[in-house]
């Protein structure tokens, strides 16, 4: 259930992409960019990591919730009236003054999501998955009808605002529905200095990289304006959304699944080895493709006029390659309450990105995406992952162990789709047929010569006849 409502985000986020950059120039998405740059970073501030403390959390008592949850109300009401206030700041920033008005009415999203915090949580804490997903499921469709119809009726970059304010709000209603849990009236507590604790280290952590990731927009934005900006967020958009899709549900159902297995060390591994391998295994081939597709991936998604994004295309699957691994080692941390360490090694990660988006500025957009993506691959991801195992029952090596048969996959699926561009190098139906082909082909001979996925896909080939026979 939840990987088929998963399925249905991915393809509603996709085709809502393809047809917004169909509708809208580049400089309508930059327009946004630049608010929500901002907005990333203070989402974080927000949520200050008290909804993971309400998950990780072995006993939590009703008390206790309800002042997370009054804290979290209330930061998301300050952080909304001083969006509200500096708007006028941000547009003079960037010099857009059209950003007054977006920056003024996005604040709205923040008072809403500050009411939808805990009882999103506890809605993850209860493993209620099948409600979540529906839920975000249904947030997005509306959220993408909106857009759409006001794009098509010629609101511009309205359409953009317009889209993202319907998604939190719908979120805050439908969470206080389902989640039949109500705050009480805000009073000290005892134990809330503890969360309040582990939101912090959590928090600094979110910031540090939040903060990497806003930092190229922000730059961008400022340097070049909203229809550089424009190029470069959708591009990063378009490959990371699969990403931030396929690692939300990872993180609801592994975090309080291994949070449970802190004193079991051997089915801790496991679990978390599996995690790791399946996460892989649906990310690092697909982005192979498309990083030596991407002349394809721009001309069918978002049509000729948007050839200047091809290079960022392919540079940025490099980086959607490893960012999902590097991203669920995170875990760790989380279901540990290793969250000192995790802030350390979160700055050390916020360093080596900003040292990379500063190297290549000079360079424009293409040399900030290529910068991220090499770095990425030779140093963020060896690092991240030996400082996340350095404690705790999983190790570095198994880590690597656990990714080597989805890593060595990706690579026979780029090589085979090179070799066949050769041939048919256009994005003809034949070409996307035979690329698609030899691409699954090569992934799967590959898999197969492991002796752990082959006894994964051995399993599910005989899946159909099991189901069959007569009991």
């Amino acid at each position: 259930m939840l990987m088929a409502a998963q399925g249905v985000r991915v393809l509603g986020q996709m085709a809502t992409l393809v047809v917004l950059a169909r509708l809208l120039p580049p400089s309508a998405f930059g327009l946004l960019a630049m608010v929500a740059a901002i907005g990333a970073i203070l989402d974080l501030v927000k949520e200050f990591g008290l909804s993971a403390a309400t998950i990780q959390r072995q006993d939590i008592s009703h008390a206790q919730v309800s002042a997370l949850f009054w804290i979290n109300a209330g930061v998301g009401a300050v952080l909304g009236l001083g969006l509200f206030a500096c708007a006028p700041l941000l547009a003079h920033f960037y010099d857009q003054p059209e950003l007054t008005d977006v920056a003024r009415w996005l604040a709205l999203a923040f008072v809403a999501s500050g009411l939808t915090v805990q009882h999103w949580a506890l809605l993850r804490r209860q493993m209620r998955f099948a409600a979540i997903a529906g839920i975000e499921t249904v947030a997005d469709l509306l959220a993408f009808a909106a857009a759409i119809g006001l794009a098509l009726h010629g609101a511009g970059y309205w359409a953009l605002v317009v889209q993202r304010l319907v998604s939190p709000i719908f979120l805050m209603i439908a969470s206080w529905i389902v989640c039949r849990w109500r705050p009480a009236a805000p009073a000290r507590t005892d134990g809330v200095r503890s969360l309040l604790g582990y939101g912090a280290s959590v928090t600094g952590s979110g910031l540090a990289t939040a903060f990497s990731r806003s930092i190229d927009q922000i730059l961008i934005g400022w340097l070049w304006g909203p229809a550089a900006l424009g190029l470069y967020e959708r591009t990063t958009r378009l490959l990371m959304m699969p990403v931030n899709t396929i690692n939300a549900p990872v993180y609801a159902t592994a975090m309080p699944a291994l949070s449970r297995l802190n004193d079991d060390p051997v089915r801790y591994r496991q679990v978390f080895g599996q995690v790791m391998q399946k996460l892989a295994l649906l990310t690092m081939p697909a982005f192979a493709l498309a990083a030596v597709t991407a002349d394809w991936v721009v001309a069918i998604l978002f049509g000729p006029s948007w050839a200047e994004a091809v290079p960022l295309v392919a540079l940025f699957s490099v980086s959607a390659f490893y960012l999902p691994t590097l991203l669920a080692a995170g875990l760790l941390y989380m279901s540990q309450a290793r969250t000192g360490e995790m802030l350390r090694a979160t700055l050390i990660d916020t360093g080596i990105c900003i040292a990379s988006i500063v190297g290549g500025l000079h360079w424009g957009t293409t040399g900030v995406a290529a910068a991220l993506a090499l770095v990425g691959i030779a140093l963020r991801l060896p690092v991240g992952l030996w400082l996340a195992a350095r404690h705790g029952p999983v190790r570095t090596a198994q880590i690597w162990r656990a990714i080597a048969p989805p890593a060595s996959a990706a690579a026979a699926v780029a090589v085979a789709a090179i070799l066949v561009r050769r041939i048919e190098p256009a994005p003809t139906l034949a070409g996307i047929v035979a690329v698609g082909a030899v691409a699954l082909l090569s992934a799967l001979l590959v898999l197969l010569a492991w002796p752990e996925t082959r006894r994964e896909l051995l399993s599910l080939m005989s899946l159909p006849a099991r189901r069959l026979r007569p009991t």
